[in-house]
């Protein structure tokens, strides 16, 4: 009996916590804010090395037609199997997610261009100026992306160069009203107030003091806005209002997709879906892990 009781206490103290431990859900929250960061920034580079070498070092052209070798499965040949066109999947793909990736880069960096600018001059200037920038925004975040975006596209006739200037129109806003909070915090800073007692112009205090304080959350800001970016060219791509159909994008890969799958063609549909996904979400880890870092309040909440 005193065996028993003994060994059931031990199996308890065992089981309980340790003094100054932190729970396991804890540490496994803490182990995987440390670890995020690397694994998304590991998948990135895996996929940008992939976009871009795979359709230079690859035998088949992702442009070229092969019809009597449509929707053959995935082999040693072809790893992604081909599409109806007999086009190699695993080059059509890579040439497509580099086409997607470069126009959401260029997107997010034009886009945090323009709102860096626009927050910048409405936190600085006030008054009627800081009101109908503010206006301007909330009209332009009135109207869902997507159904501006597409009429954008409709506007300039469709092509590669109106789906950036849509998405890059659509995105701006976020950053503005980012950059334009940082700007109203500084400007009553006390050491903005000693370089204007100083004698210090309103143009160096701007420069030498409000743009290097706003650079680190414009940069975050476009870094998380990758993944909307990714996902809003996939969608005009996907609706036929990106490139021409026989180029390659992500969005054109899923649309025609559709035909492949209702043929039993199962891998035109998946490996490009997990080209987006992946990418999306390592982008977003990055980003995720890097506003972690600029906001301590956060960090310290995940390190508790």
């Amino acid at each position: 009996m005193d065996t028993a009781r003994t060994d059931r206490e031990g199996w308890i103290d065992a089981a309980r916590p340790r003094a100054g431990m932190p729970p396991p859900r804890r540490r496994f929250r803490t182990g995987w804010a440390r670890l995020r960061p690397v694994v998304g920034l590991g998948l990135l580079a895996v996929l940008i090395g992939y976009a871009v070498l795979t359709p230079w070092l690859a035998d088949f052209d992702p442009r070229i037609t092969d019809y009597p070798a449509g929707l053959t499965g995935p082999s040693a040949e072809h790893l992604f199997g081909t599409d109806p066109a007999g086009r190699d999947l695993l080059v059509r793909s890579a040439a497509g997610l580099r086409v997607t990736l470069l126009v959401a880069t260029v997107c997010a960096i034009v886009s945090t261009v323009i709102g860096t600018l626009v927050g910048a001059l409405s936190g600085i200037a006030g008054g009627v100026v800081d009101q109908a920038v503010m206006r301007l925004v909330d009209t332009v975040n009135a109207v869902p992306h997507l159904l501006l975006g597409i009429v954008i596209v409709a506007l300039y006739g469709g092509g590669l160069p109106a789906v950036i200037i849509s998405i890059t129109l659509t995105h701006w806003t976020s950053v503005a009203r980012i950059v334009r909070a940082e700007v109203l915090s500084l400007r009553d800073r006390e050491f903005v107030d000693a370089a204007i007692s100083g004698g210090a112009s309103r143009w160096r205090v701007v420069r030498r003091h409000l743009l290097p304080a706003v650079v680190p959350q414009a940069a975050l800001a476009a870094v998380l806005m990758l993944p909307h970016a990714v996902w809003h060219e996939t969608t005009l791509s996907f609706l036929g209002l990106g490139l021409a159909p026989h180029e390659a994008s992500i969005g054109i890969l899923l649309d025609e997709a559709r035909e492949a799958t209702m043929l039993g063609g199962w891998w035109a549909l998946v490996f490009p879906s997990a080209l987006l996904v992946v990418a999306t979400l390592s982008v977003a880890a990055g980003g995720a892990a890097w506003r972690d870092r600029l906001t301590p309040r956060r960090r310290t909440e995940l390190a508790l």
